[in-house]
């Protein structure tokens, strides 16, 4: 069985982390298989809207923690820890959309993935959470995206307490924009998706990348890249036709 299904359906490609057995938990092969399929989509101008969600009743438990116990070599969790690394940094790297429908529970590294979309639908029943320091363990690479997202003293109870939320009050933090019923959750991740997917593929490209890039920058230079990409914007039209 593929630890990882991809389909395509017009414009959307639709990842869905296929390892139900172990609630879709992160081992190595799964988290390169992921990160290869989102570069992979990035690279494909057929693919306009990247959609995420997991096979059955979790959307991600996080790291395998079976596999952690054994990396026994320093080399080995080192370069493990840069492949995690290097997932978590992809969502704002590539330009094309990636909304994430979240149909179970996302814990630790899941709830990471969870959120590391442009856009997030959850189903009403599900939860998120960053229960490593009840595990003894450091939310370490997921704290940097979660801290970007939410307010600061909730991020750190998030982090410090370790105990899940619900759909409802991740809502109010920000971390998803849409909750629905599990049975809605796919037309609703879909429909989204093919919003964005009919957007002018250059103008979104700039629109992610500048979005990525003014989220971290001063308010003089942000307003700098802007203006930088205001004068390309006349492009855009041109670029997406293939004029």
């Amino acid at each position: 069985m593929n630890n990882l299904r991809i389909e395509t359906k017009g414009a959307i490609r639709i990842l869905t982390l296929n390892r139900p057995e172990k609630r879709n938990a992160l081992d190595t092969a799964l988290s390169r298989a992921l990160l290869e399929a989102l570069r992979a989509a990035d690279a494909d101008e057929t693919v306009r809207c990247v959609v995420l969600t997991g096979a059955g009743p979790a959307f991600c438990a996080g790291a395998d923690l079976a596999e952690f116990k054994g990396l026994r070599d320093p080399q080995a969790a080192e370069t493990r820890a840069e492949l995690t690394m290097q997932l978590h940094l992809a969502f704002s790297k590539l330009v094309t959309p990636v909304v994430t429908a979240i149909n179970g529970p996302a814990m630790g590294g899941g709830a990471g993935l969870a959120i590391a979309g442009d856009l997030a639908v959850m189903a009403s029943s599900a939860k998120l959470g960053y229960p490593e320091t009840k595990h003894g363990i450091v939310p370490a690479i997921v704290m940097a995206n979660l801290v970007r997202q939410v307010g600061r003293k909730a991020a750190f109870e998030l982090v410090a307490l370790g105990e899940p939320i619900d759909a409802k009050r991740a809502a109010a933090l920000g971390m998803v924009n849409r909750v629905v019923t599990k049975a809605r959750l796919m037309p609703t991740a879909l429909a989204l998706a093919r919003q964005l997917a009919a957007v002018n593929k250059p103008a979104m490209a700039q629109t992610k990348t500048l979005f990525h890039e003014v989220a971290d920058l001063p308010l003089e230079r942000a307003l700098e890249r802007g203006r930088d990409a205001n004068k390309r914007m006349r492009n855009f039209a041109k670029l997406d036709d293939g004029t």
